[in-house]
């Protein structure tokens, strides 16, 4: 099993975790994370785009001229898309970009990004992680000056209160999430994840308790063939 340091928020050494090797001993997949990304990214996105095609535009519903004997080309509406202001042709309609993942792929790329991260040492586990203050002064300082932390941080914490919360929010280098949010977008977009000991032992008995239900259903239906 793999094993990772607990620290205090002084950047002391208290005890060595064990922790579970099929969700922090994964070898990297680049596809599975790829696919949760893309999914990820895809839900985010708005879909509201719109163009008019020429029943949406306005006007255009006379005959500009006569069929025959102009010596001009035919034409049925001002409001084609040949025409200045006319429709345009196969523009962009509202639409969902959001596709369905399996939970199998999700969480593998979620189990692979953690690992990595450990295996970088950019996983950092904390004992305890509170705030008497809802500063976000008081934060960056904890990070940059206790921890040694310059860059992006992700903060995942089993029970943030308020003051971390509030600290946390104004901060555009640090992200709170709880174990049950936490994506492997928001592992990837961070340079350390800084997790609370209670927070990975959440993660890892998550994924152990899926993995086992997952089994479970793989066998009953081998069975039932």
């Amino acid at each position: 099993m793999a094993t990772l340091m607990v620290r205090s928020t002084d950047n002391k050494e208290l005890r060595k975790i064990s922790l579970p090797d099929e969700v922090f001993g994964v070898p990297r997949h680049d596809q599975m994370i790829y696919e949760a990304v893309r999914q990820y990214r895809n839900t985010a996105r708005a879909g509201t785009h719109d163009t008019k095609n020429r029943k949406d535009v306005s006007g255009g519903g006379k005959k500009p001229w006569k069929q025959k004997h102009t010596g001009r080309a035919r034409h049925g509406s001002t409001r084609s898309p040949l025409w200045r202001h006319g429709g345009t042709v196969h523009g962009p309609s509202p639409r969902s970009y959001a596709f369905a993942l399996p939970r199998k792929v999700r969480q593998g790329a979620l189990c692979s990004a953690l690992s990595e991260k450990l295996r970088a040492q950019k996983l950092l586990a904390l004992d305890a992680l509170e705030m008497t203050e809802p500063k976000t002064s008081a934060l960056a300082k904890l990070l940059r000056g206790s921890l040694g932390l310059p860059q992006r941080v992700l903060l995942v914490h089993h029970e943030a209160g308020r003051n971390l919360e509030l600290a946390a929010r104004n901060n555009p280098r640090v992200t709170l999430v709880r174990p049950l949010a936490l994506h492997v977008y928001d592992v990837l977009a961070h340079d350390t994840v800084v997790a609370t000991e209670a927070a990975l032992s959440q993660i890892a008995d998550l994924m152990s308790r899926t993995r086992a239900r997952a089994e479970k259903r793989a066998a009953s239906a081998g069975g039932a063939r």
